[in-house]
């Protein structure tokens, strides 16, 4: 499983090298790899279903608790399936869909990538692992959403999915890490023997909270579902993908995989009955107000999303099996509709609905798979939508006395799903030809196979049940806690409630349709409203925030280095000083155990005196230089009285390159320093004397500790035996504290980089008029 989840990683990294042959007609072999992967885990498909659970481990950082360990079970399975089965199809798709885009590489690259990461995503074992799948999905989302970067729609889309995403990374990231606090482990799978330990925990409430607003923000979620509307400006095979199969149900997939380890609770279930009922009917309501396909397929999407939620929530056996079989049905009908608009939109020019109609004369199969997809997002017998839409009555059904509203309201959202997807699939193809689209011609194959398999597999699926039952809803439902057995598959349940209220939503939907018609004016009227809806609400507090850090900046990063150092070491001052002096204790010095000056020592101490004096009074920039390499070669001196040659050589060599490059910068700056006023003198003198006092305290402070020598022990006899290294001080650098060096490293790195870019800086004569 590992080389299956890097082999998009492989891909992408390939595709830098050798991009340039993958244009043109060797664009289609890309969909080789999904091919041979959606081969791969269908071998699984026999040991899953009989109730094997496949795991893999490999090592990776252990000692953080970071290993790549994979689990394959029944929910893992499903959506690996789904993910390189409609990556195949979408692959394929965008050979034909993108084959005259100059970067399709590029865009092969980025999916590679996205792929690779929603694999890792639901087959990791490790929480700590499957953050960083999870915020890889959402980086890489960005630049498939920003693909068209000429576009500022499509940036600003790119940036707001990035924003949402990302906020709900941190989310995760800190549930996981209180998670794994709480349960002494990342794994998921040792999770499931401490269900009873971690409801019973003092942070139950706070980890589901952290873990459910990432699910919510990923799966765009109430009041987060913005994000995925407006990602729809992305190219449509990444809409097909993303915003069907894959990466809007990670939340979906996060939620089902904790229900065995923290649902079945009353706060976890009323949460998810909650906000997956105001996201399912908010926003399939939104979908009577839109005329572009893309956005009531959008629309649709987050409200399939939000029952998906509701049932997760609800945590009976129909919910978890009706979850199961949906997310199928909506990953099926959804991406054949997400494909067809694509076509639509790239034979026409245009996704407004009011404009299109009769399409079926000129592109019969896509009509086909339009109709198809959208009798199976209506629910219509014999397709998987019915059984799909009956297990979600038979769940609501079952909840006693909260029975009937949570049917009515899964009944109005049904009827609006339908009419979006009637919308979408059938009016374009339906009624007259405009003459304006006489002349589209046939789309080419690679373009209308992938959405006709789509929607046929639904259809074959809702007529032989069977073949999804047992192999793959069965092992789903096991994998989330729940009996595999105790809910069968079946197309006819006889007459009863469920099929009448099936066909109530039907008549109502159909009514819908034909009464309701899509226009401008219902848009502008959904506009008046814009003020209020929770993207301009957000909108508004990022502009606010933005605002406030402008002013901010403008205050404390005013370019003046003089007025940063001396925030710092004023807050440094505050802080330890109320820190040191606010102790029970106090500050406690005996000066009996100190050791008396020597003549070396108040020599030294008296130059370094001199030197500070003489650099404070210091007119000239020059001397200033020369007075501070005198106060640290004086340093140096201390260095050796104190046994410590090392050290000196160390100090010696970066006072005497830091004075060398003082001299080099001054060349280019004036001979003299301005007089500061008395004031900030004064200002200055009293807070560097403050610091330098505070830090002489605690050093002293320091000296009246108890001696610990076992660390500084281990090092010394750990050094050559464990790092087989002599020099104690190299070791502990690179060896035993060799993350917090590579951490400097790093930061040396970025501010060298910084350095370099001013340094290459290139202004206009405007603005540099303006800084001079």
């Amino acid at each position: 499983m590992l080389i299956a989840v890097l082999s998009g990683f492989i891909f992408s990294l390939f595709l830098v090298v050798f991009g340039k042959f993958f244009k043109g007609r060797f664009s289609l072999a890309a969909s080789i790899l999904p091919l041979s992967l959606f081969i791969y885990f269908c071998s699984f498909l026999g040991p899953i279903s009989s109730g094997e659970i496949v795991s893999q481990f490999h090592p990776w950082v252990p000692s953080f608790g970071l290993n790549l360990s994979f689990t394959l079970d029944g929910l893992s399975l499903l959506f690996a399936l789904l993910i390189t089965g409609i990556g195949f199809l979408v692959f394929v798709y965008a050979a034909t869909y993108l084959k005259e885009h100059q970067y399709i590489d590029r865009f092969y690259g980025y999916l590679g990538i996205f792929m690779g990461a929603m694999l890792g995503l639901v087959l990791s074992d490790n929480l700590l692992s499957l953050f960083l799948f999870w915020e890889l999905t959402s980086i890489s989302s960005f630049f498939l959403i920003g693909f068209n970067n000429t576009s500022s729609e499509s940036r600003k889309s790119a940036v707001l999915a990035l924003t949402i995403t990302g906020t709900g990374g941190f989310l995760f990231l800190a549930g996981a890490v209180l998670l794994g606090w709480v349960s002494g482990t990342f794994s998921m799978t040792e999770m499931l023997t401490m269900r009873e330990a971690l409801h019973g925990s003092d942070f139950y409430l706070l980890i589901i909270f952290l873990l459910m607003g990432a699910a919510f923000t990923k799966s765009a979620q109430f009041p987060f579902h913005f994000w995925l509307p407006g990602a729809m400006k992305a190219p449509t095979p990444v809409s097909a993908y993303l915003h069907s199969a894959t990466m809007v149900k990670a939340g979906i997939y996060l939620l089902l995989r904790f229900t065995p380890i923290l649902g079945n609770h009353e706060v976890w279930n009323t949460t998810l009955i909650i906000v997956g009922g105001i996201t399912m009917f908010y926003t399939a309501f939104h979908t009577l107000f839109r005329t572009d396909l893309k956005s009531i397929l959008a629309y649709s999407t987050v409200a399939v999303l939000g029952l998906l939620v509701f049932l997760t929530g609800l945590g009976t056996q129909y919910a978890l099996t009706a979850a199961a079989v949906y997310i199928v049905v909506h990953a099926l009908y959804k991406a054949a509709l997400f494909l067809s608009t694509g076509i639509i939109d790239h034979q026409t020019g245009t996704r407004d609905v009011t404009r299109l109609s009769g399409l079926r004369k000129v592109m019969m199969p896509v009509a086909v798979a339009g109709v198809l997809a959208a009798i199976s997002s209506a629910g219509i017998p014999p397709t998987i939508g019915f059984l799909g839409k009956d297990l979600v009555y038979e769940a609501t059904l079952g909840m006693g006395d909260a029975a009937i509203y949570l049917t009515i309201l899964v009944l109005f959202t049904n009827v609006l799903i339908l009419y979006a997807g009637f919308v979408a699939g059938i009016r374009p193809f339906s009624g007259k030809l405009p003459d304006n689209l006489q002349k589209i011609k046939m789309p080419g194959p690679l373009l209308w196979v992938p959405p006709v398999l789509l929607a046929v597999l639904g259809l074959l699926l809702g007529i032989f049940p069977a073949l999804l039952d047992a192999p793959i809803v069965r092992p789903v439902v096991e994998a989330v806690g729940g009996d595999g057995a105790a809910v069968q598959l079946k197309l006819w349940h006889g007459f009863n409630t469920v099929l009448a209220l099936s066909g109530l939503t039907l008549g109502l939907g159909f009514l819908l349709y034909f009464i309701i018609k899509p226009s401008q004016g219902k848009v502008t009227a959904m506009g008046r409203l814009e003020a209020i809806s929770p993207k301009n609400i957000a909108l508004n507090f990022g502009n606010s925030f933005t605002r406030f850090s402008s002013a901010w900046t403008g205050v404390f990063q005013n370019g003046f280095l003089r007025n940063y150092v001396v925030t710092i070491v004023l807050f440094l001052v505050i802080l330890v000083g109320y820190s040191l002096f606010s102790g029970s204790e106090g500050i406690v010095i005996d000066w009996r155990s100190l050791s008396k000056l020597t003549f070396y020592e108040i020599a030294i101490m008296s130059l370094m005196f001199m030197a500070v004096l003489f650099i404070v009074a210091s007119r000239s920039r020059l001397n200033a230089v020369v007075g501070m390499g005198v106060l640290g070669y004086a340093i140096c001196l201390l260095f050796v009285i104190y046994s410590a040659p090392d050290l000196a050589m160390t100090q010696f060599s970066i006072d005497t390159l830091t004075v060398i490059l003082f001299v080099l910068v001054l060349a280019r700056l004036p001979k003299y320093l301005e007089p500061s006023n008395h004031a900030r003198k004064l200002r200055d003198g009293v807070i560097s004397g403050s610091f330098g006092l505070l830090l002489a305290l605690i050093a002293l402070e320091v000296l009246q500790e108890p001696v610990n020598k076992e660390i500084s022990e281990f090092y010394a006899e750990n050094a050559y035996v464990l790092a087989q290294g002599k020099n104690v001080v190299n070791v502990i650098l690179v060896d035993f504290r060799g993350a917090d060096t590579w951490i400097e490293i790093t930061v040396l790195t970025a501010a060298a980089l910084g350095v370099f870019s001013l340094m290459k800086l290139r202004l206009k004569k405007d603005e540099r008029r303006i800084n001079e």
